[in-house]
């Protein structure tokens, strides 16, 4: 955790928009609204269905989404005023809070709620066993994030000690493709698209859904300084309820019907492939039905971080999570 607190020192007012998406122009009196998003995904449906169907819209929002790789990069540009809203893990309010910072982040609407990445391996494995793993490298993101952590909860759970494994946190989120077709690791933690790419350029094999593995948490969620949700109530609710509506047409609708409307978010994945991926994160109920937060999911990533060592005390629930707009 004082890893992160430095980086986020150190990262002062940076933003990597590599990707960055607008409505259609055109003159309105919405209110514009930056969003940082940790990585640009497929798991991320409801939040591309809510922009693409003009949900933001209807709440008098325009949305531009920002491609912030990394929940420290994220959360460094929510706390500099750089974006309004962040998407990323809920850990790391955690991390912002017991740090130390006064107009610290809250959470104020949940979209996943499992882990995202599935597994990838080098070798094809048949009937994959967590065992399996014993002896390997394992490429799983940075210290201190939820794929690297969460599969080392899954692990010791099932009683695989740490160090029986080699799980790699030194390389940086937006590598780890690259580090593993360049040879490195036994085994890599990938979100979709990424990970089926791999699988369809022979580079390896989709074995396992980490998700699966670790159980419901706060996965990734929307955070706001505490002071610009006080400040902003009509922009937090009205956000909260587009989020909400892009919930419930993911959970009403086809993978295909999905698959029309975030199409453009994805120009680079085929129209079969992204269907593919979507029922993929349809079949391990991935987003949560409604944007409410649950104190059970929020102490339940508290202990994943807590078991990876990154985490020396617990944060209050009543402080970093704001439901007043969710539906319970």
């Amino acid at each position: 955790m004082k890893k992160f607190i430095i980086l986020l020192l150190a990262l002062g007012l940076i933003i990597t928009g590599i990707f960055v998406f607008k409505p259609k122009e055109k003159e309105t009196n919405l209110t514009k609204v930056k969003l940082a998003e940790v990585t640009h995904s497929i798991f991320y449906a409801p939040q591309y269905i809510a922009h693409s169907l003009g949900y933001f819209e209807e709440e008098g929002l325009d949305v531009e989404i920002i491609l912030t790789s990394g929940a420290d990069k994220v959360t460094s540009a929510v706390l500099s005023g750089d974006v309004q809203i962040g998407f990323c893990g809920s850990e790391s309010t955690i991390y912002v809070y017991n740090g130390g910072q006064k107009d610290y982040l809250v959470n104020f609407a949940g979209l996943t709620k499992k882990d995202g990445s599935f597994l990838v391996a080098r070798e094809k494995t048949n009937n994959f066993k967590l065992e399996d793993l014993k002896g390997k490298h394992i490429i799983g993101g940075r210290e201190g994030g939820m794929p690297a952590m969460t599969l080392e909860y899954a692990l010791n759970i099932n009683g695989i000690k740490s160090k029986e494994t080699n799980i790699d946190t030194s390389i940086d989120f937006a590598s780890m493709s690259g580090a593993f077709i360049g040879g490195t690791g036994d085994y890599v933690a990938l979100f979709e698209p990424t990970a089926s790419e791999l699988e369809k350029e022979g580079y390896g094999h989709i074995v396992a859904s980490i998700g699966k593995l670790g159980g419901n948490v706060p996965y990734t969620t929307y955070n706001a300084k505490k002071s610009y949700i006080e400040k902003n109530p009509d922009v937090i609710e009205g956000f909260t309820k587009a989020i909400q509506k892009g919930l419930n047409y993911v959970h009403n609708h086809s993978s295909e019907e999905i698959a029309k409307h975030i199409k453009d978010y994805f120009p680079d994945t085929s129209d079969e492939d992204l269907k593919e991926i979507i029922q993929r994160y349809k079949d391990i109920d991935s987003w949560y039905d409604t944007t409410y937060i649950s104190e059970k999911d929020f102490k339940h990533i508290e202990e994943i971080v807590k078991n990876a060592g990154q985490l020396d005390k617990n944060a209050p629930y009543s402080k970093l999570i704001n439901n007043k707009y969710a539906e319970k």
